[in-house]
């Protein structure tokens, strides 16, 4: 938007060649108000994308770690999830080398924590992405124990989140990945959809797609990469993406259902 107004305000300032520089300092303002001040500058954002990618594996380590065992379900979540991001053998490595760093008894995870929070705690979305894919590794056997469970709110807390809002995260995500592969064929596949989406039956058609909407504004590949999250990693949010939408068209297809059998 600012750099087409920039372009319009820079011909009646200085003529043509206005035009490129009002175009230019516009494209700077706008990128500024998407990503944030960090988001002009490459460098911060290569910082900001190994940062956020070593907090992960260690924290998916942790995790794993934290009711005193990692099980074979949990290295298989990260095998797989290693292989969604299509890591390189040498990259492959490393994240192994720091799941095991997160797992081994007595790390302290707070350091990591703090180099996160102050490389990129300015972004709800990274900070949110984070808690997502621990979220995601958690369930990987079906449930969160309570070990993983206490260690997520511990983390949460650290990034900053209010036990609430932690609690309505943890359940939106949970009921989410009820829609892996595009559906869901539980008998509670309704009630799943509305939590999914962080709403309720009571809720009008205009709040349950203003929630639809932030979720997948959130998941937003270019919005993520732009803030920090590596591409390697954005496929994971577009997953998440994918049972945000086919949570919605549920509950969408129900209520237009009900309204013509009214």
């Amino acid at each position: 938007m600012f750099r087409l107004l920039g372009a319009i305000a820079g011909f009646y300032i200085f003529g043509f060649l206005g035009i490129f520089l009002g175009y230019f300092i516009g494209s700077f303002i706008d990128r500024f108000r998407a990503f944030g001040p960090g988001g002009m500058n490459p460098f911060n954002i290569t910082k900001r994308q190994t940062v956020f990618l070593e907090t992960v594996f260690i924290l998916m380590g942790k995790l794993a770690k934290s009711d005193g065992r990692v099980s074979e379900t949990e290295v298989l979540h990260v095998e797989q999830f290693m292989q969604k991001l299509g890591m390189t053998p040498d990259h492959r490595l490393r994240a192994i080398a720091l799941f095991k760093q997160g797992a081994s008894p007595g790390y302290d995870i707070h350091p990591t924590i703090t180099e996160f929070v102050t490389i990129c705690g300015y972004s709800a979305n990274l900070k949110q992405m984070l808690l997502i894919y621990l979220i995601i590794m958690g369930l990987s056997d079906g449930h969160l124990n309570t070990a993983e469970e206490e260690l997520l709110r511990e983390i949460a807390g650290r990034l900053g989140y209010h036990p609430a809002a932690f609690a309505q995260l943890l359940d939106m995500v949970s009921n989410q990945t009820h829609f892996a592969g595009g559906r869901s064929t539980s008998a509670s596949a309704l009630d799943d959809a509305y939590r999914a989406l962080g709403v309720s039956k009571d809720s009008s058609d205009q709040e349950i797609k203003r929630a639809y909407r932030k979720l997948m504004s959130q998941y937003h590949p270019d919005k993520l990469m732009g803030q920090g999250v590596p591409e390697e990693m954005i496929k994971v949010a577009t997953e998440q993406a994918k049972e945000v939408q086919t949570a919605y068209d549920l509950i969408k297809k129900h209520r237009e259902q009900n309204r013509s059998a009214a």
